[in-house]
């Protein structure tokens, strides 16, 4: 099991086969899939074009066409020529190649299976005619139908009173937009985003070393068989290597001891940072980077790669506040978050990542939320950033930090404890924890898992017939899963533990989106994400609970995705706004739970949650505050993202409308979209927060963990993650995960010295 410094290559993300996908979907449903997701992003023309056939295109007479370019090209004074946006307009996803293999990527890898045999149902009904009699009034199929008649369709199903047809309009159009951004040729040259950061240099490559097993390694001499499987010998595993991981695993190593840390992920060097959309969305992000809840009502969005969120995230390292931390003591009974020695960690973390708000530059969209804030007499900061004290004027962290400035774990934590000693093992999946009875209790004494390494090019793709797999047992004296609130329950699962609150608890801090056009070029990519928030009602319910306002990345296919569809040619219009554009979070401090549990098909997590009546409230409050800040700085359109809720258009320059009446215009439209509410599937939830499905707690009979990160009824086997938490943090969590994973470790170091030292003579 020789370890070998990584072979920096570019990401491979292989093609895959042709033809129908899976078992589900033959050659006539992949056509009204097509048709589907051309009616979402249409082919969109001029009647003078000459077209043979309305079913592919939207034709639109001249005088309407050539009307909607001079509109845009007089609100986005430095928008493409006119053959450039005719060409945007006329791109059609079922065109492209592209398109095609991540659609079918998304359904054949990230797909659930139920989900797949549902949506196959309704790809089958659509092409019956009792099926399409069903979910189109009419016994034509789908696909013969012309793109007006199909987006009357899709617009029927986002009102219809039946639950799974709500639901088809939501996955169909979040899909088609979404991965239509990604591979489109035409998107980003008409409106001028780059695909990397204009304004940085790669970043140094650290030289990771990873463990390598299959026969090779193994007949390299070290480790035994056991059950067909490879053995390797560790004082501490860890399970992750995000945020929580990397901290234990850097205190853990420069203590003295022996660590291993796994993680199924795979590593990306600056110089392959930050991806493209697309190749980031299948190798930084679990399933694709979308993630839905059962009934669709939330989005979540989770990191799964080498340094896992931390990856990712956007640098924000708030620490957590007053209240939360009295609530998690005094409430919960867990003292440690009043305690001085919380505090250190909290110091400690913020300390080795270079934390500060000394250095930042506010992009427009901070800027907007700011001095919005300000003129409403709303509280607001800057956001402290994890950038070792560095101005770092990038959004496209999302996709990876290619400066290698943001210092998350792949940065700071894991080089550190390399240096340490550490040994690391990239693309190990942890199937489950290995138990023995030692002294009459339950004991941790390592895990089984399965390895698979890069491919013959260094890539993390392809067939496995091109890759080595390995059958692994880690035995180990202690046991540290850190693998996310997402997954850390799932192994606890597999692993026989039937304690009734593993996965339960799941907080997602869930959000409601606000996007806004300006007058002025806002370049949206540019520029720290998340450097302000706006905090006067983050305690609407004075128990902590309510909504903080935020800036969002602005990353393409995020912001645009979640504009309202109406229908192709206006959400193709609004797209043409992007370089004029910002988007806003109103993000809750969630007071009701979900939970977290294993697929029944595959094993992966499921996750069972709906925003509460209780937290959608709080969310519409961010909404509205959201709005009005928007307004007040002079924005020329304003977008609630509800599905139906049309946008507020300030009046053009000379229209006949004074600034008292666009104010009660406006007041009148936020009224409106009040009464209508964010309740799902209207209401649009997105989630980048996991926490709580592994949570900490005083006693047994109320969480998983002790307040030393043991699970309970255990030994040697220990959570340092999010999932611990005891509550929504209320803050974006790193630095809260961070600081309790600093602790964690720190004590377990304690004791396992202790162990160590020799028994004392007596007297």
């Amino acid at each position: 099991m020789t370890s070998t410094a990584l072979k920096v290559v570019a990401p491979l993300t292989a093609p895959l086969p042709d033809g129908p996908v899976g078992n589900y979907y033959n050659e006539t449903q992949w056509k009204t899939l097509m048709a589907l997701m051309d009616t979402v992003i249409p082919s969109i023309k001029r009647e003078s074009a000459g077209s043979t056939s309305t079913l592919d295109e939207e034709l639109i007479p001249d005088t309407l066409y050539s009307t909607a370019i001079h509109q845009i090209q007089r609100l986005v004074p430095n928008s493409a020529s006119e053959v450039e946006i005719d060409e945007f307009l006329a791109e059609k996803p079922s065109d492209n190649p592209e398109f095609h293999e991540l659609v079918k990527r998304t359904l054949m890898q990230y797909s659930r299976e139920d989900a797949r045999k549902g949506f196959s149902f309704l790809l089958s009904g659509l092409n019956s005619r009792v099926g399409s009699l069903l979910f189109t009034s009419s016994i034509t199929p789908f696909h013969e139908q012309p793109i007006t008649t199909r987006t009357q369709i899709l617009n029927s199903w986002r009102t219809s009173r039946i639950p799974a047809l709500q639901a088809a309009y939501k996955q169909v159009t979040f899909v088609a937009k979404n991965l239509w951004i990604k591979t489109s040729p035409s998107f980003y040259p008409v409106t001028g985003f780059p695909k990397v950061p204009d304004h940085y240099q790669p970043g140094q490559h650290f030289e990771y070393k990873f463990e390598q097993f299959g026969q090779s390694g193994f007949e390299s001499g070290r480790g035994g068989k056991e059950d067909g499987s490879e053995v390797f010998e560790t004082d501490v595993l860890i399970v992750g290597s995000g945020c929580g991981g990397a901290v234990c695993a850097k205190n853990l190593a420069e203590a003295g001891h022996q660590v291993l840390v796994v993680d199924r992920s795979y590593y990306f060097a600056p110089s392959q940072l930050p991806m493209s959309e697309k190749d980031g969305g299948v190798h930084l992000y679990v399933d694709g980077g979308v993630v839905s809840s059962d009934d669709a009502s939330i989005t979540v969005i989770a990191g799964s790669n080498w340094g896992g969120g931390g990856t990712i995230n956007w640098s924000a390292s708030l620490q957590p506040q007053s209240f939360v931390r009295k609530e998690w003591s005094k409430d919960r009974g867990l003292p440690l978050f009043t305690s001085t020695e919380f505090q250190e960690s909290l110091d400690r973390v913020c300390d080795r990542m270079g934390v500060s708000d000394k250095h930042i530059r506010h992009n427009h969209g901070n800027e907007v939320l700011m001095e919005g804030a300000r003129r409403l007499g709303m509280t607001y900061k800057a956001v402290p950033q994890n950038t070792g004290g560095n101005e770092h004027f990038c959004g496209h962290c999302t996709l990876g930090c290619g400066a290698a400035e943001k210092q998350g774990p792949v940065v700071s934590w894991l080089p550190d404890a390399q240096r340490a000693g550490a040994k690391f093992a990239e693309g190990f999946n942890v199937e489950k924890v290995l138990f023995e009875t030692v002294g009459g209790k339950k004991t941790a004494v390592g895990v089984k898992g399965r390895w698979t390494s890069r491919n013959k090019n260094g890539g993390v793709d392809g067939p496995d017939t091109d890759r080595v797999t390995a059958s692994v047992i880690v035995r180990a004296k202690r046991v540290i899963i850190s693998a996310g609130t997402l997954a850390s329950p799932i192994i606890l699962q597999n692993s026989g533990l039937t304690n009734k609150h593993i996965g339960r608890n799941l907080y997602l801090h869930p959000v409601n989106i606000v996007a806004a056009v300006y007058p002025e070029e806002t370049r949206p990519w540019e520029g720290g994400i998340l450097t302000s928030v706006v905090g006067s009602l983050e305690n609407l319910d004075n128990h902590g609970h309510g909504a903080k306002l935020e800036t969002t990345v602005m990353m393409p296919s995020w912001c645009l995705t979640f504009l309202n569809w109406n229908n192709g040619l206006d959400w193709k219009l609004q797209a043409l706004k992007y370089r004029h554009m910002n988007s806003f979070i109103s993000i809750v401090r969630d007071r009701d739970t979900g939970r977290v549990y294993k697929d029944p098909d595959s094993g992966a997590a499921r996750i069972e949650y709906s925003p509460s009546a209780f937290d959608r409230a709080h969310a519409m409050e961010g909404v509205q505050a959201l709005a009005k800040i928007q307004f007040i700085m002079g924005a020329s359109e304003i977008h609630v993202c509800i599905s139906g809720t049309p946008a507020f258009i300030r009046a053009n320059p000379g229209k006949n409308e004074t600034s008292e009446e666009t104010t009660a215009r406006f007041e009148t439209w936020l009224e409106d979209v009040k009464k209508t509410g964010n309740k799902p599937p209207a209401g649009i939830f997105a989630s980048a927060h996991q926490m709580g499905t592994c949570r900490m707690s005083r006693r047994a009979n109320m969480g998983v963990v002790d307040m030393r990160g043991k699970v309970w009824d255990t030994e040697g086997l220990y959570v340092s993650d999010a999932s611990v938490f005891p509550s929504a943090s209320g803050v974006n969590p790193m630095i809260t995960n961070m600081a309790i994973s600093d602790w964690i470790s720190r004590e377990l170091s304690k004791d396992i010295m202790k162990e160590k030292m020799p028994p004392m003579a007596r007297l």
